[in-house]
């Protein structure tokens, strides 16, 4: 095969194939103008496929990186949730440390301003008649009975939030910037939460360190494990159903149930009084002295030196009273406190 220019004109090229010795050979001409369109036009196909293919590149890499774009996106939000649980539960576990504190500074004597708790049946023990007319806090005096209470904190659940400030829950369906205030609102409260609490508990172990004799002697326990059932405080009397005050706590647990100790101190008093049944009386020193009526019977004698959770007693429901209890009384010089004000746990 040959291509040669065409004699007859210089504007062509001839192109000639041949088949043999014998064969005559095929000749074709072109024109030069065709042969130079030919080209151009090839030349625009093979850039034309090029820009295809680099577009096709070019998008394919986008869609890569879009799609780790939001798998990322996804792994923030993931992470941002798991923080946000984190955030909460730092923010539960300070409301309890808070109301720990404030306990500890009422125990230590730092702060006095602690509310009593309303706290949820036998009943019993000894009450003192309020005025004709008086008004009970939280009960129908119509009636003449008591109204629902919130459970004891001998039974509570301990997440410690209440009295916690509120900042917000972090919104994880929200927009990526409302996520972000809301994580730095908790943070900003939690770095100065914990700063604050971390002073008072510098406060308290000073205080602690100085007073630590008075601690061991200060009632910290639950004396029994059971359901408030009766707080301290004016109420509707049980057996006159008239308003009266009731200088204790009754505890109502199962028959039987042991009495601990709360603190350290020395068994003064072992007898029976007609209205607080089978009783017990500790003396802890410092003018701090607690009582334990309506026992089905004492384990301890007279003089008997106690530590903190010793066993004292068991439940009952002997002297005045409507079915197993334990009577909790607290008196700091004489005067009958509310013992949830000396409660730890």
């Amino acid at each position: 095969m040959a291509h040669t220019p065409n004699q007859e004109s210089s504007d062509s090229y001839t192109v000639v194939i041949f088949r043999g010795s014998t064969a005559k050979p095929l000749r074709f001409s072109f024109s030069r103008k065709f042969v130079r369109n030919l080209l151009i036009a090839g030349c625009i196909c093979i850039l034309a496929d090029i820009m295809v293919i680099s577009h096709y590149v070019v998008r394919t890499g986008e869609v890569w990186e879009l799609a780790a774009f939001r798998t990322e996106a996804m792994s923030a939000r993931e992470q941002t949730a798991a923080f946000s649980s984190a955030v909460e539960d730092l923010k539960k576990r300070i409301g309890a440390m808070q109301e720990v504190n404030q306990r500890l500074r009422v125990m230590l004597g730092i702060d006095t301003s602690a509310k009593p708790g309303d706290l949820v049946n036998g009943r019993g023990g000894e009450e003192t008649p309020l005025p004709e007319g008086s008004v009970v806090p939280g009960i129908d005096n119509t009636k003449g009975t008591g109204g629902s209470l919130p459970p004891s904190g001998a039974l509570q659940s301990g997440d410690g939030s209440q009295g916690v400030a509120s900042v917000g829950n972090i919104d994880v369906q929200g927009s990526e910037k409302e996520i972000a205030v809301s994580v730095k609102e908790n943070l900003d409260w939690l770095t100065k939460e914990a700063a604050n609490q971390e002073h008072i508990l510098k406060e308290l172990s000073q205080v602690a360190e100085q007073r630590s004799s008075r601690w061991a002697a200060t009632p910290s326990i639950w004396p029994v494990k059971g359901w408030v059932t009766s707080g301290f405080g004016p109420r509707v009397s049980p057996f006159t159903e008239k308003p009266a005050w009731h200088d204790g706590l009754d505890i109502g647990a199962a028959q039987n149930a042991p009495v601990q100790a709360p603190a350290q101190g020395r068994v003064t008093s072992v007898g029976f009084d007609p209205k607080l049944g089978n009783l017990i009386r500790l003396d802890h020193g410092f003018g701090i002295e607690t009582v334990y009526g309506h026992l089905a019977k004492s384990l301890v004698k007279e003089g008997q030196r106690v530590k903190r959770g010793d066993v004292v007693g068991l439940v009952g429901s002997s002297g005045l009273a409507t079915g197993p209890h334990l009577h909790y009384m607290v008196k700091v010089n004489g005067q009958a406190l509310d013992p949830n004000k000396y409660i730890l746990e």
